[in-house]
């Protein structure tokens, strides 16, 4: 039987998984999105940079598809497994948006936040 706090990291972990896809959507829709992400500079107007925005929301797509297909199918031990190596893609934006130059509300207020957040809902599902 789930405890209140595997429910309350289930329902966290869904909320990350739909939440990475509609932010995926916005970059395949609206490559200007990405300067919501933190890097400065963004020149949605370029071609090879509308390409990084779609490589960019192909990722975030797939990432919150496979936490959901955990979600809907497997044990919440998987599911806490994925969930801690999708923190690893939230940890490598923070870095790229620190390391570019980014505001430190976007590396860490937006993409740290998101990972630790992950690895907090990843380790009550392991550990339930």
């Amino acid at each position: 039987m789930p405890t209140a706090l595997t429910t309350t990291a289930t329902v966290i972990v869904w909320v990350i998984a739909v939440g990475i896809m509609l932010i995926g959507a916005r970059f395949q829709f609206t490559p200007r999105a990405a300067t919501d992400f933190g890097i400065p500079g963004t020149p949605a107007e370029l071609p090879a940079f509308r390409a990084w925005a779609s490589v960019k929301g192909n990722r975030d797509i797939t990432l919150g598809l496979m936490l959901l297909i955990a979600l809907l199918g497997a044990s919440d031990h998987l599911t806490g497994w994925m969930t801690l190596a999708g923190a690893l893609a939230a940890g490598a934006d923070a870095l790229a948006v620190r390391f570019s130059g980014g505001p430190v509300a976007a590396y860490l207020g937006v993409h740290g936040a998101t990972s630790a957040v992950s690895v907090a809902a990843g380790v009550v599902l392991l550990l339930s």
